[in-house]
């Protein structure tokens, strides 16, 4: 038997109950043929961010009582495929601490104290991160809706308050219960939502747009948070305008695309964190002919961003990677685009 090189192969052979997420620029559901490809070398990772392929996965090993999750950050090189030794350095610590042989039969029986081994490994692991709060909200609001499990405590209050029906101290709503809530949105919720976004206090909006850029949102509700977004616009409230700006960009619906490029088009309102919104969380609108270009001139335009990181960030993702060269290459020369490239410095 082949001994255990990738993390497939580990899960693969000790039996364990495995689902994956991805945790970087936003939290959603991955695979085990994404990281299967990734590992071997023939896929690049899909939603890289700062160089590194985060991934949460809970699992149950063994006689655990509960599943464990591991938060890692794989490294990625130039064209966003795995660097390989860190992980294989983690794999041979796991190996080491359970103990065991790599055989099928060793894997399938270990024991509550070595499971309990496993999970200690996230410390002093150079692999390991934290996410913040609202990313490990919504994976615990994920994880639990996707396995049967019920939501937490937090979810009735949240749902009585987001519903109009009672009147609840907004101040008293847990994070965790605006990511369950978010988490199991149907259509009729969210346009029951859509009628109550103009009225919310503005720290209850942030929140609730930090869970709701993590999936695909109604027309409605889309619609609802681009009024709210250009009334903090007009109000010089640029952290609401940027909050409603990424709570959509997960959306399919066209007037995604339309709001972007209209706050594009708009100087007053195109500065560094909106710029960073986009690329952050509505990047999927990148692919966009007009919506690319006019992002990468205004990012080149503003001297108070960092181009060249931003450039290497969204490029690495596969999607967008050859539409960044070209628009890049196709830029005119006398263009403030050409102008920052020519100041690109080369990685040593």
């Amino acid at each position: 038997m082949e001994p255990i090189q990738t993390l497939d192969a580990f899960f693969t052979r000790s039996g364990a109950e495995v689902s994956l997420y991805h945790m970087g620029r936003r939290v959603t559901a991955c695979s085990r043929e994404t990281l299967r490809a990734f590992e071997s070398g023939e896929l690049a990772w899909p939603e890289p961010w700062q160089q590194q392929a985060r991934l949460g996965i809970v699992f149950r090993l063994g006689d655990m009582p509960e599943p464990a999750i591991w938060f890692l950050a794989l490294p990625l090189d130039e064209q966003g495929l795995l660097v390989p030794a860190q992980r294989d350095g983690f794999i041979n610590r796991l190996l080491e601490t359970l103990g065991r042989s790599t055989s099928h039969a060793g894997l399938e029986t270990l024991a509550k104290e070595e499971t309990a081994d496993v999970d200690h490994l996230m410390k002093d692991n150079p692999l390991a991160f934290t996410p913040d709060i609202t990313f490990q909200a919504m994976l615990n609001a994920q994880a639990t809706h996707n396995l049967g499990l019920p939501a937490s405590q937090h979810l009735e209050p949240v749902e009585a308050y987001f519903s109009g029906q009672q009147s609840i101290d907004w101040q008293a709503l847990g994070l965790q219960g605006i990511a369950d809530y978010v988490t199991r949105l149907d259509d009729a919720t969210a346009e029951a939502l859509a009628l109550r976004i103009s009225l919310l206090p503005v720290s209850v909006i942030h929140s609730l747009c930090y869970c709701l850029e993590h999936r695909p949102l109604t027309e409605p509700l889309v619609n609802a948070l681009r009024v709210r977004g250009e009334q903090a616009a007009s109000e010089g409230d640029v952290e609401t305008l940027c909050a409603c700006v990424r709570a959509i960009g997960s959306s399919s619906s066209a007037k995604v695309g339309n709001w972007y490029i209209s706050l594009l088009n708009d100087s007053a309102a195109c500065g560094p964190d909106l710029l960073a919104a986009i690329a952050g969380r509505g990047w999927p609108w990148l692919e966009d002919g007009e919506c690319l270009p006019l992002f990468l001139l205004r990012l080149a335009e503003d001297q108070r961003t960092n181009f060249t990181a931003v450039i290497r960030d969204i490029a690495l993702i596969p999607r967008l990677r050859l539409l960044v060269i070209m628009a890049l290459r196709d830029s005119p020369t006398t263009s403030p685009i050409q102008q920052r490239l020519a100041h690109m410095k080369p990685r040593t």
